[in-house]
């Protein structure tokens, strides 16, 4: 069996919010789910977290299409999935969201070592429309910054 590297980005986030601490967590799957992420069939683009009454931690709005070998027994594409953390990281991220206002953001959907899926979440901040134009601009410098490199180099 050959061994696929699964790096599911969020290429909007890093864009939307002001990252301030990132955590790895764990997710709790079907067995069509992981295959289907395996596949490299999923989304979190448009997803974010929340904490229920309970204080656990889920993934919501992510999307994992359904898995093309399945019978009528495969999952829901866009269900709540629990994400798995120690106790007291949970602690510190809901303490951090309900009193300061921030959010937690998915990063990126792996596959790790022992083949399990695993989620880098952030604790975020919002970007105000001005930091947007901010981040746009030092893009583009930077792009033609290389670009004259590039040319003075070749």
């Amino acid at each position: 069996m050959v061994k696929k590297n699964i790096n599911i980005k969020n290429k909007k986030a890093k864009f939307e919010y002001e990252l301030l601490d990132t955590y790895v967590a764990g997710i709790v799957l079907a067995g069509t789910e992981i295959k289907s992420i395996r596949e490299g069939k999923a989304s979190i683009t448009q997803s974010f977290c929340e904490f229920n009454d309970k204080g656990e931690l889920f993934a919501i709005n992510m999307q994992v299409d359904e898995y093309s070998h399945a019978s009528h027994f495969n999952h829901r594409p866009k269900a709540e999935r629990k994400l798995l953390m120690q106790r007291r990281e949970l602690k510190k991220l809901r303490k951090d969201v309900t009193t300061s206002g921030l959010t937690i953001v998915p990063l990126n959907l792996f596959i790790n070592d022992r083949g399990l899926a695993k989620v880098r979440i952030a604790l975020a901040k919002g970007k105000k429309l001005y930091d947007k134009r901010e981040t746009i601009k030092d893009r583009d410098s930077k792009r033609n910054l290389a670009r004259v490199k590039k040319s003075f180099n070749a």
